[in-house]
């Protein structure tokens, strides 16, 4: 992919460059801009002012930016339009594999919450079934990693599916009126598909490979201002924590931030997992498996070392 295509799944470049510019130098920055889907950890961070409490003392607002999917809160990162924010595992390979200027700053492990839905009465069973049909999945997403990676479970190749490359706002109307014959999504839109659009699970991702989510930074805004980043990633890990131990209010929490109805939130919440850590050694296998898969089916035009991207507080 080259820099130009993730115009495609971007917010559109009026709209990139109408984000305030970036405040790189170290003691400069009077507002962080964090990327933000309808999900996890920094959708509770929102609601519950958890960054904005922190960083007021300091003299630092906090801007939030709401993105339909990973790969164009890439683009607008790439291009100093926001300076952290979290992704599924495919967004940050197709941006480091563009050149993208973002580095890996903490790892959080994704159990469920995503997979691929068909309609209740359709003739797909199997995974075999989805040879020949169309599959609606955000190109660059977390979710064209598990259509890739279920394929190969059953030994189908990418060419035995017809893609259908559609952002989840589209694809929703499109699986609920037939255009395509099956959905790879993740939470809340997964639950949405379940309960609303006449969903069946016909896998979960956690069945067919590990999966792991990232919350990635703007690698300039990483290198000057090394020491905000940290605080940046402790604040989301004690929400996550936080997260994990208040199950009973993180629906509520989300729905309130996202607009989702609570029945909806419930589901995403009870089998999400908050955890945020540092990038693991076992992280950067997994993640350079992903990179590797790609590559190989000619999804990414040149071979990437995740290593190379992870961010260290000690080479700041």
């Amino acid at each position: 992919m080259k820099r130009r295509d993730f115009l495609k799944f971007s917010l559109g470049s009026a709209a990139i460059a109408g984000l305030s510019s970036p405040a790189l130098a170290q003691g400069s920055v009077k507002e962080i801009r964090v990327g933000y889907q309808k999900n996890g950890v920094l959708v509770i961070a929102r609601q519950r002012a958890t960054l904005e409490n922190h960083f007021k003392p300091q003299g630092i607002d906090i801007k939030w930016v709401e993105f339909s999917s990973g790969p164009p809160m890439m683009e607008a990162m790439n291009v100093g339009s926001i300076d952290y924010g979290a992704v599924g595992d495919s967004p940050p390979v197709f941006a480091q594999a563009a050149g993208a200027a973002i580095v890996y700053a903490a790892g959080q492990p994704v159990t469920n919450g995503q997979g691929i839905l068909v309609p209740q009465n359709s003739p797909i069973q199997r995974i075999a079934d989805l040879k020949g049909k169309r599959i609606g999945f955000t190109k660059g997403s977390s979710a064209h990693n598990i259509v890739v990676q279920t394929l190969e479970k059953v030994g189908l190749t990418y060419a035995d599916i017809t893609p259908v490359y559609l952002t989840p706002p589209d694809a929703g109307p499109a699986f609920a009126n037939g255009s395509i014959d099956a959905w790879a999504i993740w939470d809340p839109y997964f639950a949405i598909g379940e309960t609303k659009q006449n969903g069946r699970i016909l896998v979960n991702a956690f069945e067919i490979t590990k999966t792991n989510s990232f919350y990635i930074a703007n690698r300039e805004f990483a290198k000057t201002n090394g020491h905000l980043l940290q605080q940046i990633i402790d604040v989301t890990t004690s929400t996550a924590a936080w997260a994990e131990a208040h199950r009973d209010e993180v629906a509520k929490t989300l729905s309130a931030v996202t607009g989702i109805a609570l029945d909806i939130q419930t589901i995403a919440a009870s089998r999400s997992e908050f955890r945020v850590g540092p990038i693991t050694d076992d992280i950067i296998a997994t993640q350079q498996g992903v990179a590797d898969r790609f590559f190989k089916l000619g999804l990414i035009p040149k071979q990437i070392a995740i290593r190379d991207a992870v961010w260290r507080r000690a080479q700041t």
